[in-house]
């Protein structure tokens, strides 16, 4: 995911509760602002100066805290209307300054919060301290002849009186709007970096939506290839017999009889495969009781199905014999299960039938050939094809298939053999 910069990301709007809750608080800073104004005319202290009317004393003291309400909702025009109406009110000595300030530092966090155009933001941020400082030196300017004579009798420190207060006053002042423009930024910082966690728990949820889908999807193709590699096989098989079978029925009932048979024993061999799988499929534990997954010692069924069938089928194992993983030893057999189906499928004319498994060194190869010739072109997208070679490349291993030179079809696969299970060169 690419990261937003400042000027791209825009923070969305307050929501409705927020901009309630901005009414409330706008509406008890007014009401606050009020109460510190009663206080300052009860007291008697105007520092600014004479102040003006009551009304009008009322109406700064409104003008600059019930801006506030709108704070998040319009940052940048609050700003502006604060700040004008605060620096208004000190021209014209009003007496209020506590909420008025709390105002104004409002304002100045709320746009470095919610601005949603930053370089405005930022410009309009720094051009109100601007102006606020500007104010300063000419309020200490016009006020700087008026300051009486006795008034710094006390003084003690080492730094003039003047000067202490201008620095002081300078001071203060930074600070006050230097946090109002550190907070607001750091806000709107952690609002861009909550969104950024957002949008990253949301990719992340989709791509684990995509994972998961694809391992619906890789689970459904390895459920069809096993069903092909069972199905197909005995199917095949049965197709064969049913065919020997009809062509004796008349001629010969004893064959005919054998022929359906191994019919009755190649359908209860392929349900019992069935179920075996499926029952493995909605396994959740390993139960040691349930069959185990078909291996390569099953391979002699496979081949005696084949003899069954009408072929002239051998079986050779040569090497000595290494114990295999489950994982390869059932590769193994769909290889030479898929192979023995297209045999019985596709070669027409075939009369033998040779599967050959071979412990070498390194690795186990089977070899099953036939005699047949092709009724049709080989599809390499085809299920049976397509599942043996994932099955051997799951393995790291190798897979041939294609016609042979002297006639007849060749299926050769070889799987490298782990280090534990292989011998010594």
């Amino acid at each position: 995911m690419n990261t937003v910069t400042d000027d791209d990301w825009r923070r969305p709007g307050p929501t409705p509760e927020q901009r309630r809750y901005d009414v409330y608080v706008g509406l008890a800073t007014v009401v606050l602002a009020l109460v510190s104004l009663t206080l300052a005319r009860s007291t008697g202290a105007f520092l600014l100066g004479p102040p003006p009317s009551g009304p009008e004393q009322l109406f700064w003291t409104v003008a600059v805290t019930l801006p506030v309400i709108w704070r998040r909702r319009f940052p940048a025009t609050t700003l502006l209307v604060v700040s004008v109406a605060f620096v208004a009110a000190q021209a014209r000595s009003a007496p209020e300054s506590q909420l008025s300030s709390w105002a104004l530092f409002a304002a100045l966090y709320s746009l470095g919060a919610w601005g949603p155009d930053r370089r405005l933001a930022r410009r309009l941020r720094i051009g109100v301290i601007a102006t606020m400082f500007a104010w300063l030196g000419i309020y200490y300017a016009v006020t700087i002849d008026r300051i009486p004579a006795d008034a710094f009798d006390r003084a003690v420190g080492p730094v003039p009186p003047v000067l202490a207060a201008i620095v002081n006053g300078v001071l203060v002042n930074g600070l006050f709007f230097g946090f109002a423009y550190f907070f607001g930024e750091t806000a709107w910082l952690a609002a861009r970096r909550q969104h950024e966690v957002q949008a990253r728990a949301e990719e992340l949820r989709r791509s684990q939506a995509e994972v998961r889908e694809h391992a619906v999807v890789g689970e459904r193709v390895r459920i069809a290839r096993e069903l092909h590699d069972v199905v197909a096989h005995h199917v095949s098989v049965m197709g064969v017999q049913a065919s020997a079978a009809r062509r004796v029925l008349d001629k010969d009932p004893a064959k005919a009889r054998t022929a359906l048979g191994a019919i009755e024993e190649t359908a209860r061999t392929a349900v019992d495969e069935l179920r075996r799988m499926l029952g493995l499929l909605r396994a959740r534990d390993d139960r040691p009781d349930e069959p185990g997954p078909a291996a390569i010692d099953q391979v002699t069924a496979v081949v005696d199905r084949a003899r069954e069938a009408g072929l002239r089928a051998t079986l050779g194992v040569y090497g000595d014999r290494v114990p295999l993983p489950e994982s390869v030893s059932q590769a193994v057999y769909r290889v030479v299960q898929e192979a023995v189906t297209n045999a019985l499928k596709h070669a027409a004319g075939a009369t033998a039938l040779d599967v050959r498994i071979r412990y070498l060194a390194h690795e186990v190869e089977v070899d099953v050939t036939d005699d047949g010739r092709a009724t049709r072109p080989a599809n390499a997208d085809g299920l049976g094809l397509v599942g043996m070679r994932e099955r051997v490349a799951t393995h790291g291993g190798a897979l041939e298939v294609g016609p042979r030179a002297g006639g007849g079809w060749r299926v050769r696969a070889r799987f490298p053999l782990p280090v534990s299970a292989g011998r010594p060169a």
